[in-house]
């Protein structure tokens, strides 16, 4: 099978260089405004990056932390959050990360007034609301009786990949043209990014930092790194997910997680990133053949 010319967003190195680095922001504010909707109706005009949980230096061994950190000229904040695994109660662990960023914003002698709103936006590889046709959600805190809008702090957007079906021909705004970008930028071809892009200049440079022409060997060989490693979570994820299935079954899981083990310790990855996959001792992975 022939190599694309272009990676794939949904890794955590390739979303990290487009979304998250300074020279790029310019992405980050695109897509911020073209998947959100402002209370006030006026678009991002800056946006500051904050530092979050981990350095991008060991992003390779990335499990569960926010991928983008940010506040705009307002101070308001932004969490972006890229998931390819399906993982339980990640719904509960976006509700964390917002609350966690608005109560970082209280410093003493500073009044409540002055908090800022939070946002959390989620791409996710999987479905995350079985009950929900739409494959993009936006979730807000509403008065049960009259549905005001009164809590006006937090909101909560997720981006269903798997619910998006359309193909290339049939996208019709730019939320269509990012889910398509997210779920295709691999099998994407020039003139498919031709029709794509249109007269978007930004959208075409998302695309150009996906290029791995543009990778240096350094860069690929954590990009393909992190391939492994998404797999490996990914693997653990699913496995240990739970899907209604009866218990009882603890030896048959941990068979599961010792072939993945040793698929990943063939492959070169070392013992703390195959422990942190797997959830298995360095001792343990250490003996395996």
């Amino acid at each position: 099978m022939p190599v694309g010319k272009f990676l794939d967003p949904k890794n955590d190195v390739a979303f990290k260089r487009v979304f998250g680095t300074e020279k790029n922001k310019d992405i980050l504010i695109h897509f911020l405004n073209d998947m959100l909707t402002f209370k006030e109706g006026l678009p991002i005009v800056d946006v500051t990056f904050l530092k979050t949980v981990q350095d991008p230096e060991i992003i390779v061994h990335k499990t569960s932390i926010v991928d983008v950190l940010c506040k705009d000229e307002k101070k308001n904040i932004y969490i972006v959050e890229m998931q390819v695994a399906k993982e339980k109660g990640f719904e509960k662990r976006a509700q964390y990360y917002a609350s966690k960023a608005y109560i970082s914003q209280s410093h003493v002698g500073e009044a409540y007034h002055d908090l800022k709103e939070v946002i959390f936006l989620a791409i996710a590889d999987f479905e995350m609301f079985p009950g929900k046709a739409a494959y993009k959600s936006d979730h807000l805190i509403l008065d049960r009786e009259t549905h005001e809008h009164d809590l006006r702090d937090f909101s909560f957007s997720f981006l269903e990949l798997t619910k998006f079906t359309k193909n290339i021909d049939q996208l019709s705004n730019m939320i269509e043209k990012w889910a398509y970008f997210f779920k295709h930028a691999e099998d994407t071809s020039e003139a498919d990014l031709a029709h794509l892009v249109g007269t978007d200049i930004v959208v075409e440079r998302a695309y150009h930092e996906l290029s791995r022409f543009s990778w240096n060997e350094e860069e690929l060989l954590t990009y393909d790194q992190n391939i492994k490693y998404q797999w490996a979570y990914r693997a653990s994820m699913e496995e240990c997910y739970d899907e209604g299935k009866a218990e009882g079954k603890a030896e048959g899981k941990a068979e599961t997680r010792l072939e993945i083990a040793r698929n990943l310790k063939a492959q070169g990855l070392s013992t703390s990133v195959i422990s942190l996959a797997t959830h298995l001792s360095p001792e343990v992975i250490e003996q395996l053949p």
